[in-house]
C-alpha cells in the first residue's frame, strides 16, 4: 500500500510539473511594460509612464520575449509591436477593461486615486472632425476610460482592428474582422467642391477628363481615394488625378477656401460656404455617400459596449440612413467633353 502510495503521488507530481512546463503563465507587469512602449512610442517615455527605469522596461521586455520566444517590439522610432506584440497588446486591453469593471463592483480591489484604463480605437479623420468627437467627449467624461484614438481612411481603419491594435474601428467595410461585430452607422455625404476662382481657372470649359487630369486635386494621404473613385463614377474610366498632400479635414477646407485645389469634403462641414458662395460644386447633382460601420470586439466589457451604444447613437443621428443613401445615390451621366 504504501508503494502504491508513493507511486500515485509520483504520478501526481509529474502531472504537475507536465502542465506547469506546458503552460505559458502571463506576467501582466511585462504586458504593462510592452502595452506602454507601444502606446508610447519608445522605452524611455514608457519607463516614465509607468514610473519605474529604461532599464527596468527592458528587462520585462527581454523576460516576455523569452517566455512566448519571439520577438515582441521592434525597437526603432517609433517603436512598433510585431504581430505577436499587437495580439499581447489587444489581450491587455481587454484584461484591463474586465478589471476596471471588477473595481466597480468591488471597490476594496480598486486601486487607489482616480484610475482610468487605455481604451484604443480607430476612426477615420472625417467622422472624427463633423459628429463622432462630441460622441468621444460625453462617453469619456462619465467613464474611467483615457481614449487613445488613432486616425486612418475609412478604408484602412478595420486592419487596426484585425491586427489587433484597437479594440473598435468606425470603418467603410462591413464584413466583420475575425471576433468582432459590425453595425451600420450610415453613410456620410461628400460633395466635390472648389472655390469660384479655381472654377474659372481650371474648368471655364466644363468638368471633364482632360481637365480633372490638370487640375491639381486635394488627398488627405497616398490612401484618400475619395477623388478618385468621384472622378471615376463623373467619367466612366480611371483619371490618374495631380493632387496636394493635407492630412488634415479642416486645412481641406481652408485650402479649398484658398484656391489650392478641389477636393471632395463632408457635406455637413461645407454647406455655410456653398450658401454663401465662397465654394461651388464642381459638378452639381454629383454627392457621393460613403457607408460607415462600427466594428468593436466581440468578447468586450461594459465600458466598451457603453461606447458602442454613445457612437452608434451619434452616427445615426448624423449620418445619411444606409436605405436612403442608396436610392439617393445619383447615377452620374458621363460628360459630354472629354478633354
Amino acid at each position: 500500500m504504501a508503494s502504491l502510495s508513493a507511486s500515485l503521488d509520483e504520478g501526481k507530481l509529474s502531472f504537475l510539473n507536465s502542465i506547469q512546463k506546458n503552460c505559458i503563465v502571463l506576467d501582466y507587469a511585462s504586458l504593462a511594460a510592452l502595452a506602454a512602449i507601444v502606446r508610447e512610442g519608445s522605452f524611455e517615455r514608457a519607463a516614465r509612464a509607468l514610473h519605474v527605469t529604461p532599464s527596468a522596461i527592458s528587462q520585462r521586455i527581454r523576460l516576455l520575449e523569452d517566455r512566448v520566444g519571439c520577438a515582441l517590439v521592434v525597437r526603432g522610432q517609433p517603436c512598433e509591436a510585431t504581430a505577436m506584440g499587437r495580439r499581447l497588446c489587444q489581450h491587455v486591453d481587454r484584461v484591463r477593461l474586465l478589471e476596471q469593471e471588477l473595481h466597480e463592483a468591488l471597490p476594496t480591489l480598486a486601486p487607489t486615486g482616480d484610475f482610468r484604463v487605455p481604451l484604443p480605437i480607430a476612426v477615420n479623420a472625417d467622422s472624427l472632425a463633423t459628429w463622432l468627437a462630441p460622441a468621444l467627449a460625453t462617453f469619456a467624461a462619465e467613464a474611467p476610460v483615457l481614449l487613445e484614438v488613432a486616425v486612418d481612411d475609412q478604408d484602412h481603419t478595420a486592419e487596426w482592428l484585425r491586427s489587433g491594435i484597437v479594440l473598435a474601428a468606425v470603418t467603410g467595410s462591413a464584413r466583420p474582422a475575425v471576433g468582432c461585430n459590425s453595425q451600420p452607422l450610415g453613410a456620410m455625404r461628400y460633395l466635390a467642391a472648389c472655390s469660384p476662382s479655381f472654377m474659372e481657372r481650371h474648368f471655364l470649359d466644363g468638368v471633364s477628363a482632360g481637365s480633372l487630369a490638370r487640375a491639381p486635386s486635394l488627398a488627405f494621404n497616398a490612401r484618400d481615394e475619395l477623388q478618385t473613385r468621384w472622378a471615376q463614377r463623373l467619367c466612366q474610366r480611371h483619371i490618374e488625378l495631380p493632387h496636394h498632400s493635407l492630412p488634415s479635414t479642416q486645412a481641406f477646407v481652408t485650402a479649398t477656401l484658398s484656391g489650392m485645389g478641389w477636393g471632395l469634403h463632408p457635406q455637413s462641414l461645407i454647406t455655410c460656404h456653398l450658401d454663401d458662395r465662397s465654394l461651388v460644386e464642381l459638378v452639381p447633382d454629383t454627392a457621393l455617400d460613403v457607408p460607415l460601420y462600427w466594428q468593436y470586439a466581440r468578447a468586450s466589457s461594459a465600458l466598451l459596449a457603453g461606447l458602442t451604444r454613445q457612437v452608434l447613437t451619434a452616427g445615426r443621428g448624423a449620418l445619411i440612413p444606409p436605405r436612403a443613401a442608396a436610392s439617393e445615390q445619383t447615377t452620374v451621366a458621363r460628360p459630354a467633353e472629354r478633354r
